[in-house]
C-alpha cells in the first residue's frame, strides 16, 4: 500500500461511520488474533489519509466484553497506523463533566475481568510501561481540535475507569468510584489503550459524556444515553475533521519506544511460530 494511513479512528457507541471520507476503500484484515470488529475503511478526510474501524461492528452487534481488542489494534498496526483516536461514550462521575461534554482523559484504571490484555503470551514475556497510558502530546492535539468545535465544552485531563459491563453500575459502585476521585466511567478503553502501547502507537481517547452514571438524582438508562448520543456524534465528527485538518506527526514523546526495554525473554531464542505471529511488533528489536 503506497499511501498508508498514519491516523486511525476507532468509532465507539454512536459513531459507526465517518461522513466526509472520500476515495473510500474497504479492507478485510485477518490477524493472528482473528478478525477485527468490522472491515476497516480507508479514506481521505480533510486531505489526510485515515483508517476507520467500528469497534462494536456494523449495527452495534458486539458488546464491550466481546470486542476483539487485540485483532483491532493489530489490524491497524499492520496497515501502518501510528496514531489511534478512540471515540468512546462514557458516564460522568463529577458535576463539572456534564452530559454533552467531551473529555480527553490522561489516566486510566482497569476494572475489567477476563479480557485478553496483551499480545505477548505463550513463551514471550514483556512488561510494557503504562504509567501514563495515553499519549500526552496527542491528547493536546485532540483537545485543540475539540476547542475549535462549535459551541462545545471539552476537558483536558481526568481519570477514566473501565468496567466490564455490559450492565450499568450499582449506586454503591458509582459512589465508590467517586470516592476515588475518578472523572468518567466507560466499558471499552481497557485493554485497548494497553494494547496500543504494546504496539508502540500514540493513543488518545475522545470520551463523549452521555450521562451522570447512577450517583446522580436521575437513573441512567439506554433512553437517556441515546438522547445525548446524537449531539455527541455530530460534535465528535466535527472534532475529528478538525484534528485531520491540523494533524501533526511531529512528536517528541516516548510512545514509539515503549518496547525498547520491555522484553524479559530473549527474542533470539523464540520459537519460530511466535516470531512469525508477532513479527510486526517485535522484528525491529531482534538482532540482525
Amino acid at each position: 500500500m503506497t499511501d498508508k494511513p498514519v491516523l486511525a479512528v476507532i468509532g465507539g457507541s454512536g459513531l459507526y461511520t465517518m461522513p466526509g471520507l472520500e476515495d473510500l476503500q474497504e479492507i478485510n484484515v485477518q490477524t493472528p488474533f482473528g478478525a477485527p470488529s468490522s472491515p476497516i475503511l480507508l479514506g481521505t478526510l480533510e486531505g489526510r489519509r485515515i483508517a476507520f474501524l467500528a469497534r462494536h461492528g456494523h449495527g452495534h452487534t458486539i458488546s464491550p466484553s466481546e470486542v476483539n481488542y487485540r485483532a483491532n489494534i493489530y489490524a491497524l498496526k499492520s496497515l501502518g497506523v501510528r496514531f489511534v483516536l478512540a471515540v468512546s461514550a462514557c458516564g460522568s462521575l463529577c458535576e463539572d463533566y456534564e452530559p454533552g461534554h467531551r473529555v480527553i482523559p490522561d489516566q486510566l484504571i482497569d476494572f475489567t475481568r477476563g479480557r485478553r490484555t496483551s499480545f505477548f503470551e505463550k513463551g514471550l514475556v514483556v512488561h510494557v510501561g503504562a504509567a501514563d497510558p495515553f499519549c500526552q502530546q496527542f491528547n493536546e492535539q485532540v483537545y485543540s481540535a475539540c476547542q475549535h468545535t462549535s459551541k462545545e465544552t471539552a476537558h483536558l485531563g481526568g481519570s477514566y475507569i473501565t468496567v466490564e459491563g455490559p450492565r450499568f453500575s450499582t449506586k454503591a459502585e458509582s459512589n465508590l468510584y467517586r470516592s476515588w476521585d475518578i472523572s468518567i466511567i466507560g466499558m471499552t478503553t481497557s485493554p485497548e489503550a494497553f494494547l496500543a502501547r504494546e504496539a508502540v502507537m500514540h493513543y488518545s481517547v475522545l470520551a463523549n459524556v452521555t450521562d451522570y452514571d447512577v450517583w446522580h438524582e436521575e437513573p441512567v438508562s439506554v433512553d437517556m444515553v441515546m438522547a445525548t448520543m446524537q449531539q455527541n456524534r455530530l460534535a465528535a465528527q466535527e472534532a475529528i475533521r478538525n484534528l485531520a485538518n491540523n494533524f501533526s506527526t511531529d512528536q517528541t514523546c516516548a510512545c514509539e519506544d515503549a518496547l525498547a526495554n520491555a522484553f524479559i525473554s530473549d527474542l533470539d531464542q523464540l520459537p519460530k511460530e511466535i516470531s512469525q505471529r508477532l513479527g510486526i511488533l517485535i522484528d525491529k528489536y531482534s538482532k540482525e
